[in-house]
């Protein structure tokens, strides 16, 4: 039974720790949710890595083997320094502009996603690398953050939320759409009521994540699997809101 650690900006992260679980279900998990300074999107790169410092610290103390940081913008602000600085696997996101890239019928890509994801070095060499023959369509998923941090994943306000950020992709001709942050799976319903019956592709890195998580495991001798009659568990944490956090885990 291994004890894994997960971190994002706020509870966009429970959509990996969703995934993982499919993979890995008799684990020790501990969550944390830096919610009192959500959304990291905007913030300067320096403060990040800060807060990813104090929360990585805060993770091994209670024991974590592996850590996924389960946020784009941390994992583009900050992943390269905590690997440097600390001895422990990290798991990071991916861009998904890959598979994207693969799937795509008219040749454009939408992606949503933070500003602070958006103009990361990682996405931009991911662009660079994998999409040099589409047209990568980006809008910041203004607004969408918020929504899911106050439990709005449905309804009139997350409807004509979603819509604004997603007509220019669809506009462009994007049948493809990558979801860049974590946040954003728990608006899926939503995006694809908002695409107004159109045939378009949703891309959410997690399950991807995940499966890697498992291999990176392995790697690293880190035993996983039921042990001695323990079975899953999750402790919560948050810097802002605890009973958002345990309540946007209950609807999981």
């Amino acid at each position: 039974m291994a004890k894994i650690g997960i971190f994002d900006s706020g509870v966009g992260g429970l959509s990996v720790f969703r995934e993982i679980r499919k993979v890995l279900p008799e684990e020790e998990y501990i969550y944390y949710s830096d919610s009192a300074n959500c959304p990291y999107g905007e913030k300067p790169v320096e403060f990040i890595i800060d807060r990813c410092r104090k929360i990585t610290e805060f993770l091994l103390e209670n024991g974590a083997e592996i850590i996924v940081v389960a946020c784009n913008t941390a994992t583009a602000a900050a992943i390269k320094t905590l690997r440097e600085e600390y001895p422990i696997r990290f798991i990071g996101m991916e861009p998904a502009i890959k598979p994207a890239a693969q799937m795509t019928r008219t040749g454009v890509v939408g992606v949503l996603a933070t500003a602070g994801t958006l103009k990361s070095d990682k996405y931009l060499r991911h662009k660079e690398k994998y999409a040099s023959d589409i047209r990568i369509a980006e809008h910041v998923g203004e607004g969408f953050v918020e929504l899911v941090e106050n439990g709005k994943t449905s309804g009139p306000e997350a409807e004509s939320t979603v819509q604004r950020s997603l007509e220019p992709l669809l506009a462009a001709g994007a049948d493809t759409i990558v979801l860049g942050c974590t946040h954003y799976p728990f608006l899926i319903d939503t995006i694809r009521k908002a695409a107004q019956g159109r045939d378009i592709t949703i891309i959410d890195p997690a399950p991807a994540i995940a499966k890697h998580l498992v291999e990176v495991m392995d790697e690293e001798g880190i035993a996983y699997g039921p042990d001695s009659g323990k079975s899953f568990h999750i402790s919560l944490h948050s810097s802002g809101n605890q009973e958002l956090l345990e309540s946007i885990f209950g609807k999981l």
